[in-house]
């Protein structure tokens, strides 16, 4: 948020200057002081904590909300002074990265640290039902917590610093290949692209390997409960034959080779992702 906000006051043709004084307020903003002038930019709960009227410009606030826009409030002096709303572009397969979670058998939830009005309304632009709006930093590892204690998997996906306790408490922590270096250290499994179907295709990956090892121990115990009675003579007093340690061998090679090959049928998996171009979309 703070590059996006750099960015755009340079578009305007300056160049910020460096403050006196800066502190982080984790979850709700910053404060900083210019000169003899005392700067605040954040959240309501910033403006509530330091005194400072948010009411002149609350509707106007609202209405960025709404539009999935976070609304910045900036004051000086005590005074508040205006709005500066930022937006996260929402990548463009992301709404069909839930959808296809969800035909998947998965319940999809956002966690954030936004108000609620602008987490909402993303969440409806993506097609997710539930949403944990204005949750601080250090509180996401704790929801993903309380949704493990009511029986829940939890895969998190994330890319930045505040993420990286969550993606540690899941049970498999997914971190964006173009994300911070402590996520991706945190992460189980990182995606090399910056894309939402990857997690999709992650999960029919994980499943896949998944199906194959329980084919692998179903055959596995089944030809060994098999072999292993033939090995100790459970024919000889009808056939009069001991199996001879060559045959042995080779039988237990034969086992070894099968569940290598079975194994190796995930070399020739696709996951099923029907990618659709921006192009495409909406098309009959």
């Amino acid at each position: 948020m703070g590059e996006a906000i750099v960015r755009a006051y340079r578009a305007t043709g300056n160049e910020p200057e460096d403050a006196e004084e800066f502190d982080s307020v984790p979850g709700h903003g910053i404060s900083a002081r210019f000169g003899d002038r005392s700067i605040l930019l954040g959240n309501r709960k910033l403006m509530i904590e330091n005194n400072i009227a948010v009411e002149s410009l609350a509707k106007e606030a609202e209405r960025l909300e709404n539009e999935g826009k976070t609304a910045v409030f900036v004051a000086v002096d005590g005074k508040l002074t205006g709005i500066i709303a930022v937006a996260d572009t929402m990548k463009e397969t992301s709404a069909q990265a839930v959808a296809e979670l969800k035909r998947m058998g998965l319940q999809v939830l956002m966690i954030t640290g936004d108000n609620r009005r602008t987490a909402e309304a993303i969440a409806r632009q993506a097609g997710i039902d539930r949403v944990l709006a204005e949750v601080l930093p250090q509180d996401k590892a704790f929801e993903v917590k309380k949704l493990q204690s009511q029986g829940l998997k939890v895969a998190m996906v994330g890319d930045g610093i505040n993420d990286a306790p969550a993606l540690a408490q899941a049970d498999v922590g997914i971190a964006i290949g173009s994300g911070t270096d402590v996520a991706k250290e945190t992460g189980s499994v990182i995606l090399v692209k910056d894309d939402p179907l990857d997690v999709v295709a992650a999960v029919q990956v994980g499943r896949a390997t998944l199906g194959l090892i329980k084919q692998n121990l179903f055959w596995a115990f089944g030809y060994n409960t098999l072999a292993i009675p033939l090995g100790m003579g459970i024919l000889y007093p009808f056939t009069h034959q001991m199996v001879s340690p060559e045959l042995a061998a080779l039988l237990m090679a034969t086992s070894s080779l099968s569940v290598t090959l079975n194994t190796l049928r995930m070399r020739g998996f696709t996951p099923a992702i029907r990618r659709t171009s921006p192009s495409n979309r909406g098309a009959a």
